[in-house]
């Protein structure tokens, strides 16, 4: 599966210039994928590498690119999500623009409209950064 930046703003409520995934690689389950091409002219780069919010942002958008991709699936509408919090953030790195990165979120859990992620964010086979997040998800704004 590889659903690309042409159709991604289809799954996610974000929109130019905040658009922080490049296109979904896998949904399975509680586990989703997702590659970004990290522009230089991006407004989260700053003196050549994607700082921490933009790495926090891309994590919270391959979360939302699931549930997107699942509400499709049902032809609903997309919901809009906010971050409730964010836990153990850890940034190793910051990765290069022009260069691709991938992040992975697993479902830890959910409860009514809170899902609790973990994300992880790689480049070039090293980590750059991972949390923990506390997402709510509104299904009556869209």
């Amino acid at each position: 599966m590889f659903i690309h930046t042409d159709d991604i703003t289809a799954y996610i409520p974000q929109r130019t210039p905040i658009v922080m995934i490049s296109g979904i690689l896998e949904v399975d389950g509680p586990k989703t994928r997702t590659g970004l091409h990290i522009a230089p002219d991006n407004v989260f780069v700053e003196n050549g590498v994607l700082t921490p919010p933009g790495l926090m942002e891309n994590i919270a958008q391959t979360a939302a690119a699931r549930i997107g991709y699942i509400a499709r699936q049902e032809n609903s509408p997309v919901p809009l999500g906010f971050i409730g919090a964010v836990k153990d953030l850890e940034i190793f790195e910051l990765p290069p623009a022009g260069q691709m990165i991938e992040t992975t979120t697993e479902i830890g859990g959910e409860v009514f409209n809170a899902t609790m992620v973990t994300g992880k964010v790689m480049y070039d086979g090293r980590v750059m950064a991972q949390c923990e997040m506390k997402i709510f998800i509104n299904p009556q704004i869209q």
